[in-house]
Order: C-alpha cells, then sequence, then structure tokens
C-alpha cells in the first residue's frame, strides 16, 4: 500500500470512527453492508463482520441504540458506556479497511487514529448534550439525539463513498458541537455568578 493509498483508507477508518463517536453500531453496520456488498474489502480475520449472523446483530443493535436514547433515564445509561464502547468500535472500524497493512502497524493506527478520533467525538456529543439538558432542561435533547443519529449515518456513508468529504465534515461539526458546549459552560458560569450575588 503506497502513502496516497493509505492516506485514502485512513480517511475511511477514520471518518467511520468518528461516526462510531456518535453512535456505535451505526456504522459498525455501515461497514458491514459495504464489506457485504463488496464495495469495501476488510482486513483478514475481521471479514466475519460482513457475515449474516453479524449482520443482524449489528442491525438489532443499532435500532436498540438509535432508540435507547429517546428514554430519559437509558439515556444517561448509554452515555456512560457509550465512550468506552466507541473507543473499541473506533479501533475496529479503522484497523478493518486497512487490508495491507502489517498487523502490528494496524492495530496501533486503529487505536490511535480510529479510537482517538472516536473518543473526540464521543466527549464533545457528551459536552454538547450536557448543554443542552443545562439550557433547556433537557427539552431539547431528543432533537439532539436526532442530530446525533443522522450525523453517524450521514458521515458513515461519507466516510465510505467520499472519505476526504468526512474528514472536513467532521472538523466543522467538532468546531460546531465545541462552540454549543463552551456555551453551555459560559451560561453555567454566569449562573453560579448570579447566584454567589444573591447570596447574603
Amino acid at each position: 500500500m503506497d502513502a496516497i493509498e493509505l492516506a485514502i483508507t485512513l480517511a475511511v477508518g477514520i471518518g467511520l470512527a468518528a461516526a462510531a463517536g456518535f453512535r456505535v453500531f451505526v456504522p459498525l453496520l455501515a461497514l458491514g453492508l459495504a464489506a457485504r456488498a463488496e464495495y469495501l474489502p476488510l482486513a483478514e480475520n475481521l471479514q466475519w463482520l460482513a457475515s449474516t449472523p453479524a449482520l443482524l446483530a449489528l442491525a438489532t443493535a443499532t435500532v436498540l441504540e438509535l432508540g435507547g436514547y429517546y428514554v430519559p433515564w437509558l439515556d444517561n445509561a448509554l452515555d456512560s458506556l457509550a465512550t468506552p464502547a466507541a473507543i473499541i468500535a473506533g479501533t475496529v472500524l479503522t484497523a478493518s479497511v486497512l487490508t495491507d497493512v502489517d498487523p502490528l502497524l494496524r492495530w496501533a493506527l486503529g487505536l490511535i487514529a480510529g479510537g482517538g478520533s472516536a473518543a473526540t467525538v464521543q466527549l464533545t456529543t457528551v459536552a454538547t448534550r450536557a448543554a443542552s439538558t443545562l439550557t433547556t432542561a433537557g427539552v431539547a435533547n431528543p432533537a439532539v439525539s436526532t442530530a446525533e443519529a443522522g450525523a453517524s449515518a450521514v458521515m458513515s456513508t461519507l466516510a465510505i463513498f467520499i472519505p476526504v468529504l468526512a474528514i472536513l465534515l467532521l472538523v466543522a461539526l467538532l468546531v460546531l458541537m465545541w462552540r454549543v458546549a463552551r456555551r453551555g459552560r459560559r451560561r453555567r458560569a454566569l449562573r453560579r455568578g448570579w447566584g454567589d450575588h444573591s447570596t447574603p
């Protein structure tokens, strides 16, 4: 694999890993379907992702995950599990598409590039959801969940078909989400300041 091929393949993996930061199972299902259609090859020992049992399991997990974020108490439970799950999924997703790479390098890149991307997106979504809860008392959380699910689906699709655009979209989304989270922290700080002033 030459440098250009490696860069493009890494872009695919990073895009899919970033999508896992929004929803863990959506990009895994997308990758499995793409591999089943023989559009994307999978690395050796990871070809099981395109098997019928794996696709059925991933489809079921995707539906349950998407629905779970609309249930308030389950939403919080999923948030606590999502970060480690996203890191694992991001690592597997990136390693899966690096077909002609030494196994040690494949998993190192998977963990650093894929796991790192998934963790960054996931932690940003947690901050964004916290800002939404603070500013709207949780009223906007279903809309945030819908946006996250849509972002995961769009990011997965772009990563498979137009990986460079997926990376550009990832950067734009991270900047937007960081600004929302920062605005939430500022409002929280202002409220604390008002509370301090009101205390005799």
